[in-house]
């Protein structure tokens, strides 16, 4: 996606293209990041490039272990805490420390790409459950049905990529009290992996509940390439919840798999850097805005979608039946836009609206153009 955008770019000018395809910010950092930069350059920490702990600095393990304590009911210390090479490499860590070959992880539909090579990565099995077509809202009797004696593991992902929901406090309680009884079921422990890199972002005074309040034997792992606007510095971290069953040798295993699979510890400049910025974000008023000029528009046309509590992606209804097609006929008006079934959903389609908001304005004659020839207006 981003070859293709840049290829576009360059054939047909920067100006007429109009690429929603990546979930890479347009915004910058906030002004708190370059002022601990600057500091950082200026009065260098001696040793600060060297290596840490696999685990990364305590000072920092324990301003993120403050961080989540204020959102739960649970005390998180330094020790629950491992900083990681973004959320892919914390999703990567998570999954090589608890899979054995063969067991499955449950993944959500519609789900983020990658989770389905990181699964195959560390030898597991990915088992898809639709969420609700009408909300994309977890249906947790599917959830249970597809519970067997082989399931380890179930990601999910909130505020959601590529929907926008987010999933509310009562239905991650109804979520860890079905794990819960299925755990004493099955005889085994179930991991809920809560993979959050957008949780900072929820519009209309909304917030992200802490799943550590609900289930168990659960891990979050998520990022400061969106809170921060750091996606190109692979700053992120886990955590696992103190109550979760053999707490304690999960948190050696993360540790020691950090280390072998080669990512060894998270960048020690950035870690320095977020070590004072974990109440701080990039401005959510802006990317509200965004999402309503954009979402104003886009059904005021007749596209159909579930309007975004969080994040910084629209999943509308491809108003052809093939999205693929439906994809392609958008790049002619040079709006680009990623299928839905890469997301395990073919029918519908992504926008990113994480770009400039001019550049959403000028694209509006083009989904008008585009709305025009399916036969929506």
């Amino acid at each position: 996606m981003f070859e293709e955008g840049a290829r576009l770019r360059a054939e047909r000018g920067a100006e007429n293209i109009f690429d929603f395809t990546i979930g890479n910010p347009s915004t910058e950092p906030p002004a708190s990041l370059q002022r601990e930069l600057l500091k950082l350059a200026q009065e260098p920490v001696p040793g600060m490039h060297r290596y840490m702990s696999n685990a990364g600095y305590t000072e920092t393990r324990q301003a993120v272990a403050e961080h989540i304590s204020k959102g739960t009911t649970q005390q998180i210390e330094a020790g629950h805490v491992i900083m990681t090479c973004g959320a892919g490499g914390g999703l990567n860590v998570v999954l090589k420390t608890i899979l054995n070959p063969g067991e499955e992880v449950i993944i959500l539909t519609p789900y983020f790409v990658e989770y389905m090579f990181y699964i195959d990565n560390h030898g597991g099995t990915a088992e898809t459950v639709a969420t609700d077509p009408e909300t994309f809202q977890l249906n947790v009797a599917a959830i249970e049905a597809a519970i067997g004696p082989n399931t380890r593991a179930i990601i999910i992902n909130s505020p959601n990529n590529p929907t926008g929901v987010i999933y509310p406090a009562e239905t991650l309680q109804a979520l860890g009290e079905m794990l819960t009884r299925k755990e004493q079921e099955l005889g085994r422990t179930l991991f809920v992996i809560s993979d959050e890199p957008y949780a900072r972002l929820a519009y209309e005074g909304q917030s992200v509940p802490c799943v550590f309040s609900h289930i168990k034997n659960s891990i979050i792992v998520t990022s400061h390439s969106k809170d921060l606007a750091l996606p190109g510095e692979r700053i992120g971290y886990l955590a696992a919840n103190p109550s979760m069953d053999g707490v304690e040798q999960f948190i050696e295993g993360a540790i020691f798999c950090n280390r072998v699979l080669g990512f060894v510890n998270a960048p020690a400049l950035m870690q320095r850097l977020v070590t004072n910025l974990q109440e701080e974000s990039v401005d959510i008023d802006a990317y509200q805005e965004k999402r309503d000029l954009l979402y104003q528009h886009l059904t005021g046309l007749g596209f159909k979608m579930v309007k975004p509590q969080g994040g910084f992606y629209f999943f509308p209804e491809s108003p052809m039946e093939d999205d693929v097609a439906f994809a392609q006929l958008a790049q002619k008006h040079n709006i680009l836009v990623v299928p839905g079934r890469g997301f395990g959903a073919p029918g519908y389609f992504r926008i990113a609206y994480c770009v400039e908001p001019e550049m959403i304005q000028r694209s509006l004659p083009a989904w008008e153009r585009l709305a025009q020839e399916v036969g929506l207006v």
